[in-house]
């Protein structure tokens, strides 16, 4: 796996096991895998635009695990100084998504359904939704 050096991520594994021919398993626990008590999960699929783009936001103190259960799609990361890229399509790795970093989602497979993990509950007044004002908050702090 390619070394992560924007700031506020991070690897995440699960534990995994393969009983082929029967399909595979993959288990997560709160405070073991994720780092955190789980407050909310949501999954996005059905990504049939070839020019789709999601999340294009950062969050102020909201930290989130995403993971692309099935497919794959290009996840962009940038802490305001690096950016970086990475192709997420093994659905034991994820990536922490952490505050004050700026991410979206590109390039879906058709079958593509992405996993988010949250250690919080949606509060509209924690997401930065304007690159502009991004760049602002992240000299801020």
């Amino acid at each position: 796996m390619e070394k992560i050096k924007v700031k506020n991520s991070g690897y995440v594994a699960l534990q995994s096991f393969n009983d082929h021919p029967d399909g595979s398993l993959f288990i997560g626990e709160a405070l073991k895998h994720i780092p955190t008590k789980i407050k909310r999960f949501y999954f996005i699929n059905n990504l049939t635009n070839k020019k789709a783009v999601r999340g294009k936001h950062a969050h102020k103190k909201n930290r989130q695990w995403i993971f692309c259960v099935n497919g794959k799609f290009t996840l962009d990361l940038d802490d305001g100084k690096i950016k970086q890229s990475f192709t997420l399509d093994k659905p034991q790795y994820g990536i922490e998504l952490g505050p004050r970093l700026w991410h979206s989602m590109r390039n879906f497979s058709k079958d593509c359904v992405i996993l988010v993990i949250s250690d919080s509950y949606y509060d509209e007044k924690d997401y930065i939704r304007d690159y502009k004002r991004f760049t602002e908050y992240i000299k801020r702090k």
